[in-house]
């Protein structure tokens, strides 16, 4: 009897101490998190570091992928309405379809932050957008175009994705560099001959570029809004014999992208850095939680990356 009234009290102990291990681990509540998609490490970066960050404050979170369909992503937002989530984080498929659903989270009092990509929906009502400073970094691209160019000028293309804001702007920045400089008196001019739809994925890079290729066999440049598409259009280069003749000016600094620029393959990239826009998206939520006045905007400037600079990186083979 006392054997089995020890295994008792041993056993009342031991669910006394889970149940307080338990109460200590009790979340907070759950952000949810759709991305734009999961198969470009950028956006998974974002989503690790959130998740992360997140811990750190005792919040669960979710995250989910869109992959690139608007309807796909409106329908995750929905769930996390359902769920009865603290907080909603998107990086949007589309920046003006988006919208509606924002605003139906905006009914239900559900905070909604963007990550990366901003909504251009006017009726959605946002806490804070938290991204790279794309348009910056899109000058820092135009730039370093004209540096691959030199003085022989030529024409150029534009790999885009006009469904996303953040690409938007890095376009913006590119041309606007790249007009200023064929003002210039002396300057051989860089002409930029047609913007063409890459989405920011390796397959659709190589296809674009490749037509673009045959279309203008003396092309001279390719801007990619990031770094799957750059490579995707440095394939079709390989193909036609013309990795030699066009220079590619990528973006984002993704390790594939940096190694690609440590091999010559990509001229440069304005870099960004997931992990940070991660982070600040949670410290953002907390300080919205905590009653703080929002930020509406939050930037993050851009690094321009070349072959220099990977030479010297010790995290590239």
């Amino acid at each position: 009897m006392r054997v089995l009234s020890l295994i008792t009290c041993l056993v009342a102990i031991a669910a006394s101490s889970c149940g307080q291990t338990q109460k200590k681990t009790t979340s907070k509540g759950t952000i949810g998190v759709s991305v734009l998609t999961m198969t470009n490490p950028f956006f998974k970066v974002i989503g690790d570091n959130i998740t992360k960050e997140a811990r750190k404050h005792g919040y669960d979170v979710k995250v989910v992928s869109g992959d690139f369909d608007i309807a796909k992503q409106q329908n995750q937002v929905r769930e996390f309405l359902v769920q009865k989530v603290a907080a909603i984080v998107l990086c949007p498929c589309d920046s003006r379809a988006i919208g509606s659903v924002i605003e139906e989270a905006n009914k239900q009092q559900v905070p909604v932050f963007t990550a990366d990509i901003a909504c251009l929906a006017p009726g959605a009502k946002l806490i804070t957008h938290i991204a790279t400073d794309t348009y910056a970094g899109g000058k820092q691209a135009g730039k370093a175009m004209i540096e691959a160019l030199g003085d022989r000028g030529g024409k150029v293309v534009i790999l885009d994705f006009k469904q996303a804001e953040s690409c938007l702007l890095r376009v913006k920045g590119f041309k606007e560099v790249i007009e200023a400089h064929n003002k210039e008196t002396g300057k051989t001019p860089i002409t930029i001959i047609a913007e063409l739809p890459g989405d920011g994925q390796k397959e659709k890079g190589y296809k674009v570029a490749q037509d673009a290729l045959e279309a203008t066999p003396d092309l001279a440049g390719i801007f990619a809004i990031n770094d799957l598409s750059a490579l995707g259009a440095y394939s079709a280069l390989e193909k036609a014999n013309k990795t030699d003749q066009v220079k590619i000016i990528g973006y984002d600094g993704q390790p594939e992208g940096k190694q690609a620029i440590k091999e010559g393959k990509i001229y440069a990239d304005p870099i960004q850095y997931p992990e940070r826009i991660g982070v600040e998206t949670v410290q953002a939520i907390m300080r919205y939680f905590q009653g703080e006045p929002p930020v509406p905007e939050i930037l993050i400037p851009t690094g321009l990356y070349r072959k220099a600079d990977a030479e010297k990186d010790k995290s590239l083979q």
